[in-house]
């Protein structure tokens, strides 16, 4: 390749079909930013959240690779010669996101330059497998479990900030005193996109939600179990009450899990959920 077709360059409105067929080479994979490109079809970063960086194939709109740089980093493609060159423009500039997240050996390429202008991450998780399913397994879902409503936002936060903070290390909650994390929480339930299990004094037993929503998938984020229920099976029928809502949303639903992780995984293998890739990612 000659350094003409490895130079990366910012993306425009103009590109924004080399984008979608790019994106849908692997829409599993890719559906985070699939789900961002319907409601930014011009690419303006202000509705995207971010940018989008490519480099061209050297046929008419036609893109080799591409990586998007917003509140997360995601790099598109196979490519890894494309995405390293990407990479080396990003890395002039200081970091904007909080996380890197995509394709195992994508990640794998770039970071190394990254890090070198971006500094040390706070931690790397290499092998997440990336689940999938297109239909609810021999589980039968628990009929508890339902959409949250928006007058119970505060009912499902504390279950919120208590996942991110056991899965991130951190918590979401920030200098605002929380009202920025507060208002992404009531964004999603407003959409019906957070489901959970309520007992009898009103507290979250289970939850989970939707983070992202394409034609392709729907993918489930936050699964959280309250610790003094786990290991007694209601994550499991709870999960299948959840694949079982989101199917009607998508044709599949999926979702990617720490390969650590033995008692998630095994509860994803009992709902037959399959392994469709290997995400890897890289926290601030």
């Amino acid at each position: 390749m000659t350094a003409l077709q490895t130079r990366s360059r910012l993306l425009s409105a103009q590109d924004l079909g080399s984008v979608r067929e790019l994106v849908r080479l692997d829409p599993i994979l890719n559906c985070v930013l699939e789900s961002r490109l319907e409601f930014a079809p011009d690419l303006d970063s202000r509705r995207l959240g971010g940018y989008l960086w490519g480099v061209d194939s050297g046929l008419a709109r036609s893109l080799r690779a591409a990586i998007f740089h917003g509140g997360n980093l995601i790099p598109i493609g196979s490519d890894l010669t494309a995405l390293t060159a990407i990479a080396e423009q990003l890395a002039t500039s200081p970091r904007g996101c909080s996380s890197i997240v995509g394709d195992a050996a994508a990640v794998s390429a770039i970071w190394p330059i990254l890090s070198r202008r971006w500094g040390q991450a706070r931690a790397v998780r290499t092998n997440q497998p990336l689940l999938m399913t297109d239909h609810v397994g021999p589980i039968a879902p628990d009929p508890q479990v339902r959409r949250v409503v928006q007058h119970e936002v505060d009912r499902f936060l504390p279950a919120a900030v208590a996942m991110f903070s056991e899965e991130l290390g951190m918590s979401p909650l920030g200098a605002d005193a929380g009202s920025g994390y507060r208002a992404r929480v009531a964004d999603g339930i407003a959409a019906g996109r957070a489901f959970a299990r309520f007992d009898e004094r009103g507290q979250i037993e289970f939850k989970a939600e939707i983070g992202a929503l394409s034609p392709a998938t729907a993918q489930v984020q936050g699964v959280w179990v309250r610790p003094d229920l786990r290991g007694r099976g209601i994550g499991t029928e709870a999960m299948a009450a959840v694949l079982d809502q989101a199917l009607q949303l998508a044709p599949t639903v999926s979702l990617y899990v720490n390969d650590y992780n033995g008692p998630a995984r095994r509860m994803y293998e009992r709902l037959g959920m399959w392994q469709v890739g290997t995400l890897s990612t890289v926290l601030f």
